[in-house]
C-alpha cells in the first residue's frame, strides 16, 4: 500500500494519497485481512506520519530508504521533514522491532541513532551496511549483477532492474522480509525475479533501437538518480522530458532545470499537474536554470517530439508522472498517461 495504491493478488486499487486517512486506511486493512492477506508493506509518507494517520496501526518492522528535498510546500524545513519521518522509529515501531535502514545517505546516521534510542533491532543495508552489505554492482543489460554479504555468506545475483537506487530498495525489502521470518536464501533468489513497479524506470519500448523509459521522478534528487541510472545506456544522447507540479514547492523548479541540463544532453520542459498555477509560469521558473532547453507545454506533444527525435544510441526519459493516469489542470483531472502517450508516439513511428 503506497503511492501506487493498494496492490495484492485480489485487488489493484489506485489511491490519491500515499498513506490514506485513518478511516480509509483501517477499512482497507480490514478488507485485505478478509482477503487472506497476512503481510503488508505500507508506505509511510511524511504527511501521514506528521498527521498521525498511522498511530492506530501495529507495525511489525520499520524501514528507511532515503530523504531528499520534497514536500517543502508542507514542511517548513528539511529538519521538520526528517522529524516527521523519524516518528516511524521513535513513536510507532514497538521496542525490539526490526528497523531496516539504508546506511549510505546524509540522514542515515540520524535515523540509526533514533532507532537505537528506541531500542529497535537496527539492520543496516548498502555499501556501508552491516546487515546486508552491497560489495559490488555492475550493469548487465537492463539489469544489474551484484555481490552482497549477509551473515558471513556471500551471494551473487542478478537484479532485473535499472539503477543502483533500485538495488538499495530491493535490499531494504529483502532485509524486511528476512527480519520478519523469511528465509534469506529464498529471499535473495526471489530478487532475481522482481518486476519493477509501474512507472519506475519502466521500459515502454524503443524507436531506432533507442529505449524509452517512464519514471515518477518529480523532485531534484530523483531526477538526478534516474538520469544517472540511464547514462550508461546512452551511446548517443540522453534525452529528458519533464515538468514540475503547480501549488507545490516552487524552489525545486530551477534545481530540476539545472539537474536536467547537467545530466542530460537534450531537455524538453513541459507541463506536469499545473493545478491552479499558470503552466507557462512554472515552465519559466524551470527554464531560468535550463538555458537551451526546448519548451513544449502540451505534454503529449512534448513526448511525441522527443520520440520523433530519437536516433540509434539515444535514450529517452519521460519523468514526473510515472504511474499516474491524469493531468491536474485547475480543479479538473484530465485523463493522461505518460505510458499511453509514449506508446502512442512509438506506434506512430512503427506504422
Amino acid at each position: 500500500m503506497g503511492t501506487i495504491g493498494i496492490v495484492s493478488r485480489h485487488r489493484n486499487v489506485y489511491g490519491s494519497l500515499t498513506t490514506p486517512d485513518p478511516v480509509a486506511l483501517h477499512r482497507a486493512l480490514d478488507e485485505l485481512a478478509g482477503d487472506g492477506v497476512t503481510h503488508l508493506a505500507l508506505e509511510a509518507s511524511s504527511h501521514g506520519l506528521d498527521q498521525h494517520r498511522l498511530d492506530g496501526v501495529r507495525i511489525a518492522a520499520a524501514a528507511f530508504t532515503n530523504l531528499s528535498r520534497d514536500h517543502m510546500d508542507y514542511h517548513p524545513t528539511v529538519e521538520h521533514y526528517l522529524a516527521a519521518k523519524l516518528r516511524l522509529f521513535t513513536d510507532l515501531a514497538p521496542e525490539g522491532a526490526p528497523a531496516v535502514i539504508a546506511a549510505d545517505h546524509e540522514h542515515s546516521a540520524a535515523v540509526i541513532a533514533a532507532a537505537r534510542a528506541r531500542k529497535l533491532d537496527v539492520i543496516t543495508i548498502g555499501r556501508k551496511g552491516e546487515g546486508i552489505r552491497l560489495v559490488d554492482a555492475t550493469i548487465d543489460g537492463f539489469g544489474q549483477k551484484m555481490t552482497i554479504q549477509h551473515r558471513g555468506q556471500t551471494h551473487r545475483l542478478r537484479l532485473p532492474l535499472v539503477g543502483e537506487f533500485q538495488i538499495e530498495n530491493a535490499l531494504v525489502a529483502a532485509a524486511l522480509v528476512i527480519a520478519t521470518g523469511g528465509d534469506a536464501g529464498q529471499v535473495f533468489a526471489a530478487l532475481e525475479k522482481l518486476e519493477g513497479a509501474k512507472g519506475r524506470l519502466e521500459l515502454i519500448g524503443e524507436r531506432n533501437g533507442a529505449p524509452v523509459f517512464v519514471d515518477y521522478a518529480h523532485k531534484p534528487d530523483a531526477l538526478m538518480k534516474a538520469l544517472e541510472a540511464l547514462r550508461p545506456y546512452a551511446k548517443g544522447r540522453l534525452v529528458v522530458v519533464f515538468g514540475a507540479g503547480g501549488d507545490r514547492d516552487a524552489g525545486k523548479r530551477p534545481l530540476m532545470g539545472a539537474i536536467a541540463m547537467q545530466y542530460a544532453d537534450a531537455v524538453i520542459v513541459t507541463d506536469d499537474n499545473p493545478r491552479s498555477e499558470r503552466p507557462a509560469t512554472i515552465r519559466a521558473e524551470i527554464l531560468a536554470a535550463a538555458k537551451g532547453a526546448k519548451e513544449i507545454g502540451d505534454r503529449a506533444e512534448a513526448i511525441r517530439s522527443a520520440v520523433a527525435s530519437l536516433q540509434p544510441g539515444d535514450v529517452l526519459l519521460i519523468a514526473g508522472k510515472g504511474h499516474e493516469t491524469g493531468q491536474i489542470v485547475g480543479d479538473k483531472v484530465l485523463p493522461f498517461s505518460d505510458h499511453e502517450a509514449a506508446s502512442a508516439a512509438l506506434a506512430e513511428h512503427a506504422a
